[in-house]
């Protein structure tokens, strides 16, 4: 029987780890099929307290999880296949076998969200991708004209990284001025090789049938003309979808799939607590995140002891 068991690694995972180990509850925690979350396609986070020069999002999350360990957290590379939330103990089934806990932390996460097209999916990791800094330097996208879809922080960061790579990075939006913020607005718009392509979406990618991408074809969504854009590959970053497919019809979701907290980290279910970016869409910064994280883990210490009285 686990005291704690944290489903995810990313900062609201891994900042549960560290403070229920701190509180020698021997979390085990379970990676997912994304160790360390998003953050560790970020090149540079700029934003976390304590890191005036910014720091990597690898190594942001391999420190997080050391110092999770370092205090006794035991982290494992494993997926949860099924959980049994409505009998207790509560049980989660990992890769096949039953694990039963007093306490689940929910910590899993977010994905990217796709465009939705047949060509998107059958071009995957052939020149259609989801993560710049992963995929950016390849040398099938070096000097090559480059497509970024989206209008937010993350399309504005996507961009700014392929400039090293690309010799022209289109910026496709389907709206007239973008989401992101003032600072990673004006920084995208600034760099000469960056050119925002307004008020269009992507319909298509090409080509299939080269089982590559060669361009894209756009609409514009105003006058409803139709162009094309040639391209070497298409980075889409058009936002989240929160990972709680797991949950449905246990745990209380909204119309988006994001848990709804009944108070503070709790849900629906005594026991079950819940953190990060499968909760939040209203902030969704890796700080808010470690503070959800922090913040569980202090209401299933919370909840713990309650048991022992």
């Amino acid at each position: 029987m686990e005291n704690v068991v944290i489903m995810g690694t990313g900062c609201a995972g891994l900042t549960a780890a560290l403070y229920a180990a701190r509180a020698d509850l021997k979390p085990r925690v379970l990676t997912g099929t994304m160790p360390g979350g998003l953050l560790t396609t970020t090149s540079t986070v700029e934003n976390f307290p304590g890191f005036p020069e910014g720091i990597g999002g690898y190594t942001l999350m391999t420190r997080l999880q050391q110092q999770a360990e370092r205090f006794g957290a035991r982290v494992e590379f494993a997926t949860v296949d099924h959980v049994d939330f409505l009998q207790s103990p509560l049980a989660v089934v990992v890769d096949g076998q039953r694990v039963e806990t007093r306490v689940v932390i929910i910590a899993t996460g977010a994905s990217h969200r796709r465009l939705g097209l047949e060509s998107e999916a059958r071009l995957e990791n052939r020149g259609v991708t989801y993560c710049a800094t992963c995929d950016g330097a390849l040398p099938v996208f070096r000097n090559q004209p480059l497509v970024v879809v989206g209008g937010g922080d993350s399309a504005c960061e996507e961009a700014l990284y392929l400039t090293r790579f690309g010799s022209k990075v289109y910026l496709v939006h389907r709206r007239d001025q973008l989401r992101a913020s003032p600072i990673m607005a004006t920084r995208a718009l600034a760099h000469p090789k960056i050119e925002p392509v307004w008020d269009s979406v992507v319909t298509d990618i090409e080509d299939v049938a080269q089982n590559k991408v060669t361009g894209v074809q756009i609409r514009n969504v105003k006058t409803g003309q139709t162009s094309r854009l040639e391209c070497a590959g298409v980075f889409v970053a058009i936002g989240l979808v929160p990972n709680t497919g797991l949950f449905k019809g246990v745990l209380d979701l909204d119309a988006n799939g994001y848990i709804i907290p009944h108070r503070g980290a709790t849900t629906n279910i005594l026991g079950v607590f819940v953190a990060g970016d499968c909760v939040d869409y209203v902030y969704r910064q890796a700080v808010t995140a470690a503070g959800m994280g922090c913040a569980a883990a202090i209401e299933a210490e919370r909840y713990l002891a309650t048991l022992r009285l």
